[in-house]
């Protein structure tokens, strides 16, 4: 009982949370410079982990500042908030996305790219825009299984965005994304899907019912393409990812998780 009342209150301030972002992103954010959209949109998603009752602890150091390519597991419906509340970054989506209520407004908020993904010509578009979006200093982040995994293993990486790095010779930074049980410190995949056609609102629910939950966001050392074609070099960062997801996972202190503050984005 105490789960399902603690999850109908987190729902509902998640809820509202969405929509007071789909109301900033309707005003836009054309007044500030790029830093302070980027730290709204970094305020706003550690605001949306906090409503959801989910801490967040930062591995490794993020970037300072693009161009880079982030290339990361793909587990839950948690990831894209979690990596923008870690350091912000433009994510890779298909354009349909675009149109979709309350996630539309706050995908574009968020400087999302909107590709179209039909075909192979679409994919070198694709490529072509990242390519742009990279040479013009940005970072941008992929997920390279191209669908989510169940937070176990991962699946195959696939390369055809990392040409876009290969094109703009810039460097990926590799990122691995686990949750911990903050009361155990073991490895929790209640975020996770449970099998491959789960209805992503049953694996939320199951986590807004949790207590006590991390966020781990563990980046690596960004590296170049050095001759390496996309389909090497995907399988080279398939290791590398998995290599930051397999240390230890031992309970983190509270100085060690970053403070999730509630943020007003608009009055």
């Amino acid at each position: 009982m105490a789960g399902t009342l603690r999850a109908m209150g987190r729902f509902s301030r998640m809820l509202w949370h969405a929509l007071k972002g789909v109301r900033i992103a309707r005003k836009g954010m054309d007044h500030l410079d790029a830093g302070a959209q980027q730290r709204q949109v970094e305020d706003w998603a550690r605001a949306f982990l906090s409503e959801a009752g989910v801490q967040l602890r930062i591995e490794g150091h993020p970037v300072a500042q693009g161009p880079v390519l982030l290339v990361a597991n793909h587990q839950s419906w948690l990831d894209i908030p979690t990596l923008h509340a870690a350091r912000h970054c433009r994510f890779i989506s298909k354009a349909e996305i675009a149109n979709w209520p309350i996630v539309g407004h706050l995908a574009r908020a968020a400087g999302t790219l909107f590709v179209k993904r039909s075909s192979r010509r679409d994919t070198q578009r694709t490529v072509q825009a990242m390519t742009g979006a990279l040479q013009d200093g940005d970072i941008l982040a992929v997920f390279p299984e191209g669908t989510t995994g169940n937070g176990r293993e991962l699946l195959p990486f696939h390369g055809n965005m990392l040409q876009a790095a290969i094109d703009a010779d810039v460097a990926v930074q590799p990122v691995a994304m686990t949750f911990v049980d903050a009361h155990t410190g073991l490895r929790s995949f209640i975020p996770c899907e449970a099998y491959d056609d789960e209805p992503m609102l049953r694996s939320l629910w199951r986590t807004i019912r949790t207590d006590k939950l991390i966020a781990v966001v563990h980046y690596g050392t960004p590296e170049k393409a050095n001759g390496r074609d996309r389909r090497t070099w995907a399988q080279d960062l398939q290791v590398r990812v998995d290599a930051l997801r397999q240390p230890g996972l031992p309970q983190a202190p509270a100085s060690s998780s970053v403070p999730l503050r509630h943020v007003t984005m608009a009055k």
